[in-house]
């Protein structure tokens, strides 16, 4: 009997062996579902593609919008799309540059697709809604403030120094055709901006503290200062306005604007109940700064005294 026994259980550890159980199946990895996508487009081409989770707070159960994250997000395709309005403009020939209408995110409309999509929870491809930003001055209103001059002041510096005449050039563009609304305050660093090489502006002498040195758009304060006594001139509320360290001789001693994108600036305030238009040009080692205004504005003028007509035989520039 004990044989027997034997025998049956070495046949069942034969058999085993021969045919091993299979192993028990490992549980399949569900396949990630990759999150709805939210597409924006402008002119039919991709410009920005983001999805739910990439906007949403972390470690909280379902989605939540994360304002500043959605903020970014939107502030980057805003900066896409917009295009700058061109304000209308006067040219060399006295012709009338017409304006042109730029655009911007039409940020509400945006506001409502994106929240379809993140509360709808699909997938979403969208043309980037726009808004027409219109220029601040047109055809028509430079046509009617350019009848009447209330103000101009001329000043003089020397050709021979290439730099300083180009910067004084440029500064001289930047504030060409500029308008000043009534109640509207006038920033010289405003309007003409950073003085940078990439703008065209060159290294040229300037005063610090009381002595010469050299920087980038030296000669600019000729431009400020030669503004500055044709607003006078015209009666406008002068806000600040500083003088140099030292004296400059392109304008009679007091009569000078000094400004410095780092340091003073020049301003003023348009207290009339009309637009006034600024006219500037630097060319032939000659400034000429006009100011312009409709017929019906009423304005005092003020005595300004005249700059030396002779050019400096070395112009010590800003």
């Amino acid at each position: 009997m004990k044989t027997f026994l034997l025998t049956i259980l070495l046949a069942s550890v034969i058999s085993v062996q021969q045919h091993p159980p299979e192993p028990p199946k490992q549980p399949t990895k569900p396949e990630v579902q990759q999150p709805p996508a939210f597409t924006v487009t402008h002119e039919g081409k991709t410009i920005h593609q983001i999805t739910g989770k990439d906007v949403s707070l972390p470690y909280i159960e379902g989605m939540w919008l994360d304002m500043t994250k959605y903020n970014q997000f939107q502030e980057e395709v805003a900066s896409q799309v917009y295009r700058e309005p061109v304000n209308a403009k006067i040219d060399e020939s006295g012709q009338i540059k017409p304006a042109k209408p730029g655009r911007e995110l039409d940020r509400e409309q945006f506001n409502h697709q994106f929240a379809s999509y993140f509360y709808g929870r699909e997938a979403s491809k969208v043309e980037t809604p726009l808004r027409v930003v219109h220029p601040r001055v047109d055809e028509e209103l430079l046509a009617s403030i350019r009848e009447r001059k209330i103000g101009q002041y001329v000043t003089y510096y020397n050709e021979s120094n290439k730099e300083r005449s180009k910067n004084v050039a440029l500064a001289a563009e930047a504030i060409d055709s500029h308008v000043v609304f009534p109640s509207e305050t006038f920033s010289f660093n405003g309007v003409v901006g950073k003085r940078t090489k990439e703008k065209g502006y060159l290294p040229a002498p300037v005063i610090v503290k009381g002595e010469l040195a050299e920087d980038i758009g030296g000669g600019i304060c000729q431009i400020s200062s030669t503004l500055y006594n044709a607003v006078d001139q015209a009666g406008v509320k002068i806000i600040e306005r500083y003088s140099h360290s030292r004296r400059v001789p392109y304008v009679p001693p007091g009569r000078d604007a000094t400004v410095s994108w780092y340091g003073p600036d020049f301003t003023f305030e348009n207290d009339y109940n009309q637009p006034i238009l600024i006219r500037a040009k630097a060319v032939n080692g000659r400034v000429l700064i006009n100011i312009f205004s409709s017929e019906t504005i009423e304005n005092e003028k003020r005595e300004v005294p005249e700059a030396d007509a002779e050019p400096p035989k070395e112009v010590p520039a800003e």
